[in-house]
């Protein structure tokens, strides 16, 4: 293998809200090296949001936005209808909040989240919507995007930075796109089996669907959740399994 592959390891955090408390952030902001912060509208509150950007400050991680739709209740894996202005006025705002939290207001990388990932990864007008909002903010970050999806291709038309994005604890179905959660097997738990599937998405470029074909991929960047449960340990399991193999797990991406 090619010893100076390259790839950063992401995680969505700030998502607990108040007094309720998701995930365990601290615990997996010692392992990645970019963090997806929510901003408010389908999880994180102002506090949430400035101890995260300081937790990922003290451990030298890589900020960024997390915007989704304006959903707490569905945690926003929700799809909810809003018209293409609508889009790029959400994104704006979260983007620019969480960017008032930053030492100098500016952000690594913008992330959607849930439903308005997904809908962005498949429709071209929801992506430029997305592309929009963020460009508004800061036309300099990074925008991580489903590999091969309809955001990464707006990215590009747009002139922006971009990083293929993969999912070490998801599986994949035949056109690319993720396992809808609503489906059994869509996620994985298992700490060797995800850390084996992102060593093998590294090596290979492309990962197995759940119908058994072979899906290219280009990867940037590797996502673990940080609701799932086994959070912690698979995110120990997907680095170290990475550094054994002479990867380079970096947010110096682009």
């Amino acid at each position: 293998m090619n010893k100076m592959i390259k790839v950063d390891f992401n995680s969505d955090l700030g998502e607990s809200f108040g007094n309720y408390k998701i995930g365990l952030d601290s615990e997996i902001l010692q392992q990645v090296t970019s963090a997806n912060v929510a901003c408010g509208f389908h999880a994180g509150d102002a506090s949430i949001m400035a101890q995260t950007v300081q937790l990922a400050l003290d451990k030298g991680v890589a900020i960024g936005a997390h915007p989704g739709f304006p959903d707490l209740q569905g945690f926003g894996r929700r799809k909810i209808e809003m018209n293409t202005s609508e889009i790029t006025d959400i994104v704006a705002y979260q983007v620019g909040a969480l960017s008032a939290f930053t030492p100098d207001h500016k952000l690594h990388h913008v992330k959607a989240h849930g439903a308005l990932y997904n809908m962005a990864a498949k429709d071209r007008l929801i992506a430029d919507a997305v592309i929009t909002g963020i460009k508004l903010v800061d036309p300099q970050t990074i925008v991580y995007g489903l590999a091969n999806s309809e955001l990464i291709k707006a990215a590009q038309n747009a002139n922006m930075k971009f990083a293929q994005e993969v999912f070490a604890d998801r599986n994949y179905q035949s056109d690319g796109s993720l396992v809808p959660r609503s489906q059994p097997n869509a996620v994985i738990s298992n700490p060797a089996e995800a850390a084996q599937r992102a060593l093998e998405m590294v090596e290979k470029k492309s990962v197995v669907s759940v119908t058994g074909e072979v899906v290219p991929l280009a990867v940037d960047s590797i996502c673990v959740h940080g609701d799932n449960h086994s959070a912690v340990d698979l995110a120990i399991e997907i680095k170290k399994l990475l550094l054994e193999n002479q990867v380079i797990v970096t947010n110096k991406i682009c």
